[in-house]
């Protein structure tokens, strides 16, 4: 019988710890997802593909895809929809998807890739600072914690920043594989960083302006999230709605930029595959999993991996593209992972300084009941 109660006891304990880990497996498993989404993204455009045509079809696949699970295993879940709600949804779409995506893609006309990918790892910093302008993060350089989560914020990002614009040498034992791919490349006159190119000043600022609009509408989209969850907990039909509203949205602002009917047509080729891969993979399941993340554990935290999909993309570029990984790179991603891990332990901490808080002030009620129902029967 003792041998029974301490292996299910030790059971329930391991069952506890992985449903902690969850929220961390959700994440990483979004990067990896968010770095998928930048190959494919970059080989349909690269081929012609117009991108307000692109975020159009990725929400529809999105919405198509999500609408018969978030019918059959949330129709007793979901809360009657009233017409304030569903204009905050709606808001919700416009300003952290549609505004957001579209800006992303017309930024990328006027700055480089290698831009575009580094100033999305100012999200993480972006969400910090509004979530504790609005009030919905604490913030205490007195304490350990507190100066763990600013000081890791700081350097994650600015390994983000070294990793995509400081190269240094290139790795050894990668110089022969570059080397060959090098030579393929000029042989066929194709540089590797096609996409870098001269920019007017003008241009420049233009795009970067667009590209930090962009980054700051997906970091109030991450906040505004753990907001309108509470009022819709049905997280599936809320993500669906979402991708509904934003596919409409994505519509018109295409239709306006884009009027020429052969730049909508999908044929069997990697197109498809690109805009299905980002309308069910990274639109459906990835962003229902960043609600779900955002109601467990808040919008800085979610927003906190977002770096790691820069050295996702930089390792499968390497292997699927034969792209080189440089000593600045590997130096960005060490500042990375060490700012990373040091805000996720200040974060730790805070939350167990505040559930050791709140155990205090139940034990104290109780104890202050107790005494009252002693001196009430006296």
């Amino acid at each position: 019988m003792k041998s029974y109660c301490k292996v299910k006891s030790i059971m329930a304990g391991y069952a506890v710890a992985m449903e902690n880990q969850k929220p961390y497996i959700a994440l990483v498993f979004i990067q990896f997802v968010y770095a998928g989404m930048a190959l494919f993204s970059k080989a349909a455009i690269s081929k012609g593909m117009n991108p307000f045509v692109f975020v159009v079809y990725r929400q529809a696949f999105a919405a198509i895809a999500l609408a018969p699970f978030a019918f059959f295993f949330e129709s007793g879940k979901a809360a009657p929809l009233s017409t304030t709600l569903l204009c905050k949804i709606f808001l919700v779409s416009l300003i952290g998807i549609t505004l957001s995506l579209n800006l992303y893609y017309v930024a990328l006309n006027y700055t480089s890739a290698t831009f575009a990918a580094a100033t999305t790892n100012a999200i993480p910093a972006i969400t910090f600072v509004m979530a504790v302008l609005l009030r919905m993060e604490s913030i205490s350089i007195r304490s350990v914690h507190g100066m763990a989560k600013v000081l890791g914020s700081a350097v994650s990002v600015s390994g983000a920043l070294v990793f995509a614009f400081v190269k240094g040498p290139p790795l050894k034992f990668m110089m022969n594989w570059y080397q060959s791919s090098h030579d393929h490349q000029n042989h066929h006159h194709v540089h590797s960083d096609s996409l870098s190119k001269s920019y007017h000043k003008g241009d420049w600022i233009k795009g970067s302006l667009m590209m930090l609009s962009a980054n700051t509408a997906w970091s109030l989209w991450l906040i505004l999230q753990g907001v309108v969850v509470k009022q819709y907990p049905a997280k599936l039909r809320l993500t669906t709605l979402q991708c509904f509203f934003s596919c409409i949205q994505s519509a018109f602002c295409a239709i306006a930029m884009e009027r020429n009917p052969s730049s909508w047509k999908l044929g069997w080729d990697l197109n498809l595959l690109s805009v299905a891969y980002c309308g069910i993979i990274v639109t459906g399941i990835s962003y229902w999993l960043q609600v779900w993340t955002i109601e467990k554990k808040g919008p800085v935290f979610t927003a906190l991996f977002t770096p790691l999909a820069l050295i996702v993309t930089a390792i499968f570029s390497a292997f699927l593209w034969k792209e080189a990984l440089y000593l600045g790179s590997v130096g960005g991603a060490i500042l990375l992972v060490a700012g990373l891990y040091s805000v996720l332990w200040g974060k730790n901490k805070e939350d167990r300084s505040a559930r050791v808080t709140n155990e205090r002030i139940i034990v104290q009620q109780r104890k202050e009941e107790i005494n009252l129902e002693c001196i009430t029967h006296q």
